[in-house]
């Protein structure tokens, strides 16, 4: 009887876990910068120091992981508006050197950069999909890295298009 009671219950936690929804989108508001996204899983906070280029500032990262892709965005506020556009070059390139990766696809569009970027971790092909931006003197970092097999464009797409400075 307990084994049939145990059958049950495992039937039922999966069939219950098989109906919810891999990317449960919901909507996130910086209490550190001002901004807004959704990310598709409730988002963990960290705030620790950070150089860039140089610049020593306080980062905020948001951030939830779906299925080992990881999306987030991360911020800080440097002492002058006019180091603001050296500040997210250096995120770009730290998040780029994180993976090992060699930079694929870059567009700019006034003072945000898109790149795409592919390196490898422990064998596995690795992709970073990124937005570095400045306003004044914030600067930003909206990014999904996983195994590149593993993201899901029409996710990221979301994630991406969502972000908003307030």
């Amino acid at each position: 009887m307990k084994k049939l009671s145990l059958l049950a219950a495992l039937l039922a936690a999966t069939t219950i876990s098989a109906c919810s929804p891999k990317f449960d989108w919901r909507d996130f508001r910086s209490s550190d910068a001002p901004y807004a996204v959704l990310f598709p899983g409730k988002p963990a906070t960290h705030t620790r120091s950070v150089n860039l280029d140089g610049l020593d500032v306080k980062m905020t990262m948001a951030a939830a992981e779906i299925d080992g892709t990881l999306f987030a965005v991360g911020s800080a506020e440097v002492a002058e508006a006019s180091q603001a556009p050296q500040a997210a070059a250096a995120m770009k390139t730290a998040m780029v050197r994180n993976i090992g990766a060699t930079v694929t696809k870059e567009s700019a569009n006034g003072n945000a950069k898109d790149v795409e970027a592919r390196g490898m971790s422990k064998g596995m092909p690795m992709l970073l999909i990124g937005r570095f931006l400045f306003k004044d003197k914030r600067v930003y970092q909206v990014v999904v890295i996983g195994a590149e097999k593993h993201i899901e464009r029409e996710a990221v797409e979301t994630f991406m298009s969502s972000f908003k400075l307030n």
